[in-house]
């Protein structure tokens, strides 16, 4: 489903990933975890597309990143990929019914289960809330709702549980398992949670040698 084949990127005349290389297989839920700067969250954006490699490639379903002009990777990232960020990226003039709904609508789908998904990660009855009213904690479960609504072949999720208390944090990482699993989605987790971790089929620890099983 993915493969990373000698990726490499620097910022600033740092390197921050050198030579990396990993396979993920399909439908496998993944966690990653590693030491603060060691590049986490630069790898998700490296596979969503959303930074390009100083060299190297990202492989998505047998097709180079890198191959695809602007419309298709967003069309590719729109259609198969969610991403849960760790700032959220919620829109403010957007409704969180509107929020969640964008993927579907984005893709031409059905929004009824906006509210579905809202209700699963519990803020059933807020849909008509803007974020303004919402804490940290409750954006970033709209923000996991919204990326998992379209029920993405691929979940990219950066520390989706940083926000939240220990009670609410196992239950949206319940949810992240079961609907990746109804899907047969694959999932990549960063996170410096060993109970978040523990909920993967596979850790992997990143340090500047690369990827390895923790």
């Amino acid at each position: 489903m993915l493969v990373l084949d000698q990726l490499t990127k620097s910022y600033g005349g740092r390197t921050v990933l050198a030579r990396l290389s990993h396979t993920f297989k399909a439908g496998e839920f993944v966690a990653i975890m590693g030491e603060s700067g060691v590049g986490k969250s630069t790898l998700l954006n490296l596979i969503a597309g959303l930074d390009t490699p100083d060299s190297g490639q990202v492989i998505v379903d047998g097709a180079p990143m890198a191959a695809l002009d602007d419309d298709a990777a967003t069309l590719l990232r729109r259609t198969r990929m969610g991403f849960i960020f760790q700032a959220f990226h919620v829109l403010p003039h957007l409704t969180l019914r509107q929020n969640v709904a964008l993927p579907l609508l984005l893709n031409r789908r059905d929004a009824g289960r906006a509210d579905e998904m809202l209700a699963a990660v519990g803020l059933g009855g807020r849909g008509a809330d803007f974020p303004r009213q919402l804490s940290g904690g409750e954006l970033q479960r709209v923000a996991i709702a919204r990326a998992l609504v379209h029920r993405p072949a691929l979940l990219l999720a950066d520390e989706p549980t940083g926000n939240l208390d220990p009670e609410t944090a196992e239950g949206i990482l319940h949810l992240l398992r079961q609907e990746t699993r109804e899907s047969g989605a694959g999932a990549i987790m960063v996170t410096h949670s060993h109970a978040a971790a523990a909920m993967a089929d596979q850790v992997l620890l990143l340090t500047r040698s690369g990827l390895k099983l923790a």
